[in-house]
């Protein structure tokens, strides 16, 4: 399957393993309106492709993702009023969460992560982070609020912790070796240079697994952050039995028995 090419962000397959690589290294992958628009096409190739059954999420150069181009902000005359009408509606399209992506997903931090970088780490499956990575987000610091983003992380990690980033602002920086301590990343990848190694092998593990048991894992789990406990296990219940009947619940068992790779379906939209 070919992808489209893009002007801001990059698209790879490296066998079962799709990624998404943030592409404007000069501006430490700053997001400005092209790239906004660019992630819903690159989110939607990279589920539409039936060879992908994970996703990993970087970036070019020395920097994941900076946020918001402000760059672009404090000269092109319209500002955030550009995004005005997408937020207010809640009609967003740059996370894997937003565009309905049910495939597994990792973000893979290499260097700074601020700001709207966060979105990715909050939106994401699992998170891995270079050793030499940095987090902060300087919303504050520009006359910005912090909502959206740090909501979602204090899903993942202590409220505090979330707060202190939000109210400091730009003036301190969050080394990897913390954010694995407060539970932002589950690995922290040291040398640097072996980022993309790690989160391939990673990827590829998960890779192994059942598509159609994976989807259902993830709606279940995340629609559980949107519920209260009853009704999320009620509506997991339904996940789950959802599965019975399905072909990769017999191939799994008999591939175990036969001692073999399973051969799954592939994923399905």
């Amino acid at each position: 399957m070919s992808y489209p090419r893009l002007e801001t962000l990059k698209l790879e397959r490296r066998g079962p393993v799709g990624w998404l690589i943030n592409n404007r290294p000069d501006q430490l992958n700053a997001m400005n309106a092209l790239m906004r628009e660019e992630f819903e096409v690159a989110w939607k190739a990279l589920d539409d492709d039936p060879e992908v059954r994970v996703i990993v999420h970087t970036g070019e150069g020395r920097a994941f993702q900076t946020g918001v181009d402000v760059q672009e902000l404090a000269t092109d005359g319209i500002g955030m009023e550009r995004y005005r009408e997408s937020v207010e509606s809640w009609d967003l399209h740059f996370t894997s969460w937003h565009n309905d992506v049910w495939k597994p997903v990792i973000t893979a931090v290499n260097g700074l992560c601020a700001g709207g970088g966060f979105h990715w780490v909050a939106d994401a499956d699992i998170v891995i982070a270079a050793s030499d990575a940095q987090f902060f987000d300087p919303h504050v610091s520009v006359g910005q609020v912090v909502a959206i983003e740090a909501i979602g992380l204090m899903k993942k990690m202590p409220v505090e912790a979330v707060m202190r980033m939000a109210f400091v602002g730009r003036h301190e920086r969050m080394s990897a070796a913390r954010a694995y301590e407060l539970g932002m990343v589950s690995q922290v990848v040291d040398p640097p240079e072996r980022l993309r190694e790690e989160a391939q092998a990673l990827a590829e593990k998960i890779a192994r697994n059942s598509p159609a048991a994976m989807a259902a894992t993830k709606r279940a789990l995340w629609g559980a952050l949107e519920t209260g406990l009853t009704e999320a296990c009620r509506r997991g219940a339904r996940e789950l039995t959802g599965m019975w009947g399905h072909p990769d619940q017999e191939e799994g068992p008999r591939a175990f028995a036969e001692k073999r790779e399973a051969r799954w379906l592939p994923p399905s939209r």
